[in-house]
């Protein structure tokens, strides 16, 4: 059998990626074409993994930024072995298939995060080895080093040129992310065109000024160049590197090469033909001889690898069992076996104590108990940590060299918090939390979508969380964001009513594994509501009965967070007044939405038809609790800039409003 050359090998990732587009019809093999020399070396001499268990803990992890390009990474993982046979590859793009259009980390066998809006795999990979960085520091010991891996990261133009590639990549060079190893893709094309017009940065220089190491003037095409290049990256551990490459995009393509024409279109079957006979490729359409599948997979020693890694990790569970115990268990994603105990503990003495605080710092309390119970909580705000309160006793920051550190200083970044918090949790061993003010999610959006679709398990906390934070004005007064926050499937959104909601919102989003939660809280104060065992017990379930009447409710009043306080109030009137009121106290709607019919008709019962929603927020949102004649009582323009109180005057979300709302209900 011939030995395959490089270049031979890397012409099968450039040949299966640009055969599954022309058979799709629709992609990008510009990419995969430029950066296939690149993955060549890296994956067949560099990279640390197990194609036979993609789960391994201590695997290297790569993510393709530039997800565009995804069938690079789709005929890596079928060359090197992962489950992903060829009939996957030629679905590329197609119902059902594990080839989507770009890489799907909840879809395909060895993708690490799911990438495509550019910037954001970048910053995921930052959080990737922030986490090794953290894992490192406090399991390895004196001949141990059982948390030792790499991150490498394909990125492009285009992920350089988003702002999210600033913050992350800023705060990378602060923390010295050593194992964190970016290939640039500086092929100079995007969309449009050439980038002259509109990306003339000295990207080595900017680099090199957030702290980080770069090395110049690599030959994307030239393996002895990308092996240097990687040797310089590794001959240093306390700096991330960027290794710019030069490369030409739709390499091979005698017609489209260089151009912005190989970028997202199929080449064309002439022109693919051309580019075979160019490159010497005398193979078919997805045909790939076995000298070329053994010359990928000689090196293929996962398996050896990990057993290597388990004979090391056998060793360190008897030096330090303790240790051992606990990464394994954190590295599973399990919580402790008496987490549940303790945390329904927690919020049992929340209720006796019956403290009507601000629901912030309710949560401050929250995570000052179950911090401690889970040293896996990595928590961080974008430079409002005391507006946040998200700051407990034990928090430890992760610039330092604690083995304990756990909690981020972010700065005012808060995009590239809510990626890099992604990474921390896709990474495994860490359940993160991030925070800021709820009108600056916006500035995360994306990054919260792509919590909820990868998935990842992450907790975004927002305080400020109405035109109840008063003086600041509109500017910071969120009026459309919980609507908006609760629109992103998979996304649970809490707005907790007091101190006790907020505990069980805190201990339910730490529970939850298949996703990201919102946890939305007040700067006001809160009034305490007492509650029966079995109404705590509810609050898991997103919406229950808070306040209820004899016999047959007149009218449901529905409430969340701060106007819970004013839908009780407003019950008391109507009791006086001879009318049976309920109040519902919904703090997560999405959660409430998953519960049983049964469940939703005992809190919500069809028969009553008289309904009145309050909540300091847009009012679309609830028709669909209470129908298109129903009431809904509050705000559909911007804030003000006054005193609470008065705001809510202004504003007509008042006891009174509510009051009216309802009898209006009942004379309908």
């Amino acid at each position: 059998m011939t030995q395959p050359t490089r270049r031979q090998l890397a012409n099968a990732i450039r040949f299966l990626a640009a055969d599954a587009v022309e058979k799709a019809k629709s992609g990008h093999p510009g990419m995969p074409m430029g950066m296939a020399d690149i993955a060549e070396v890296l994956w067949n001499d560099y990279l640390s993994h197990n194609p036979s268990n993609p789960g391994w803990f201590n695997r290297d992890r790569f993510v393709l930024s530039n997800g565009h390009g995804s069938m690079l990474q789709y005929a890596l993982l079928h060359l090197s072995g992962y489950d992903l046979p060829i009939e996957q590859l030629k679905a590329f793009r197609q119902l059902g298939s594990k080839t989507a259009g770009h890489p799907e980390r909840h879809e395909t066998p060895g993708v690490e995060t799911t990438t495509g809006p550019l910037g954001q795999g970048f910053a995921n990979a930052v959080g990737l080895a922030l986490a090794e960085k953290l894992l490192a520091q406090r399991f390895n010991r004196p001949e141990f080093d059982v948390v030792n891996h790499r991150t490498w990261v394909f990125l492009g133009d285009g992920c350089l040129m988003e702002g999210i590639s600033h913050e992350a990549a800023s705060l990378a060079g602060t923390w010295g992310l050593g194992k964190l190893v970016c290939f640039w893709d500086d092929n100079r094309i995007s969309i449009d065109g050439n980038t002259a017009g509109w990306f003339t940065d000295d990207t080595a220089a900017r680099f090199e000024a957030y702290g980080w190491n770069v090395v110049r003037g690599v030959d994307g095409h030239d393996a002895d160049s990308i092996k240097a290049g990687i040797e310089a990256a590794l001959a240093q551990d306390d700096k991330p590197t960027l290794i710019c490459c030069r490369t030409t995009i739709g390499f091979g393509s005698p017609a489209k090469a260089g151009s912005e024409s190989s970028h997202g279109a199929p080449l064309g079957a002439d022109e693919l033909a051309a580019t075979r006979a160019a490159l010497g490729w005398e193979h078919g359409p997805f045909e790939i001889p076995e000298e070329i599948y053994a010359g990928w997979r000689a090196n293929g020693t996962g398996t050896f690898r990990q057993a290597q890694w388990e004979q090391l990790f056998d060793k360190y569970a008897a030096h330090y069992p303790e240790l051992a115990a606990e990464l394994t268990r954190r590295s599973h994603a399990e919580l402790p076996a008496d987490f549940l105990e303790k945390a329904d503990a927690y919020i049992a003495q929340v209720a006796a104590e019956g403290a009507s605080i601000a629901s912030r710092k309710a949560s401050q309390n929250a995570i000052a108990a179950f911090a401690p119970l889970l040293p896996e909580i990595v928590g961080g705000s974008a430079d409002l940590a005391h507006s946040n309160l998200t700051l407990w006793k034990g928090a430890t920051s992760v610039a330092s060299d604690d083995a304990n550190a756990n909690y981020v200083y972010y700065g005012v970044r808060e995009f590239g918090m809510s990626a890099i918090a992604n990474g921390l949790a896709l990474h495994g061993g860490f359940l993160p939390f991030d925070a800021t003010f709820m009108v600056f999610s916006d500035y995360a959006r994306n990054a919260l979508r792509m919590s909820a679709l990868i998935p990842a398990h992450v907790i975004h906390v927002y305080t400020h969380d109405s035109i109840g934070l008063g003086e600041d004005g509109p500017t910071h007064q969120p009026v459309e964001h919980l609507a908006s926050l609760r629109y992103i499937p998979n996304n649970d959104v809490w707005r907790p009513c007091d101190a006790v909601e907020s505990a069980v919102a805190w201990k339910q989003a730490i529970v939850r594994k298949d996703g990201p939660s919102c946890l939305v809280f007040s700067r006001q104060n809160l009034a305490h509501n007492l509650r029966s065992a079995e109404q705590i017990a509810q609050i898991a379930r997103g919406g229950y009965v808070l306040a209820d009447c004899e016999g047959t409710p007149d009218v449901i009043l529905i409430g969340t967070g701060s106007e819970v306080e004013l839908a009780i109030k407003a019950k008391a009137e109507l009791d006086a007044q001879g009318i049976a009121a309920r109040v519902v106290s919904i703090p997560s709607t999405t959660v409430f939405e998953r519960q049983d019919a049964a469940y939703r008709e005992s809190v919500l019962p069809n028969a009553v038809r008289a309904r009145v929603a309050v909540e300091a927020g847009v009012t679309g949102f609830w028709r669909a609790y209470v129908g298109l004649d129903g009431a809904v009582v509050g705000i559909d323009t911007f804030g003000a800039s006054a005193p609470a109180d008065q705001l809510y005057k202004h504003f007509g979300i008042t006891v009174e409003a509510v009051v009216d709302a309802a009898r209006g209900q009942l004379k309908g």
